[in-house]
């Protein structure tokens, strides 16, 4: 009988141990577990320009004229310092991929394309963790 109870306080033992330096652990800035906290794309959007680090004009549609195109994506939550990626694809094929560092605890990034004729048509930007999981897609055309 004395077995079982033994048994017992050694596991509520280890569970108090675990619990306590999970406590300390996270207190001190170290993560109790090893999975990633997780990257918060908090604004991803198409944009004519950028001005005081916010997109201006943003739109789908975007003229030849207009000269470029922009991709901006904020994040307000960045746990570490890390890479993603902005992949230009026109019509199915992948025609740029910028590669963007964000450091914590907010960054903003921007990526752009210069206009010409060839362009006109229909385009997305993948934006990838550094791990290629795929954040947001934003779509948009290119016109007259």
């Amino acid at each position: 009988m004395k077995r079982p109870f033994a048994i017992r306080i050694s596991i509520f033992c280890l569970m108090m141990f675990c619990f306590v330096f999970s406590a300390f652990a996270e207190e001190n800035g170290t993560p109790a577990s090893t999975a990633p906290a997780n990257l918060n794309l908090a604004n991803a959007v198409m944009c004519e320009s950028i001005e005081n680090f916010k997109p201006v004009h943003p739109s789908a549609v975007f003229p030849v004229s207009s000269g470029s195109v922009m991709c901006f994506t904020g994040f307000d939550v960045v746990p570490k310092t890390m890479d993603v990626f902005h992949d230009w694809i026109k019509k199915d094929t992948p025609v740029y991929r910028k590669k963007l560092v964000l450091k914590p605890p907010r960054w903003s990034t921007v990526s752009s394309i210069k206009l010409r004729e060839s362009d006109k048509g229909p385009w997305r930007v993948e934006v990838r963790d550094s791990d290629g999981k795929l954040l947001s897609i934003l779509r948009f055309s290119i016109t007259e």
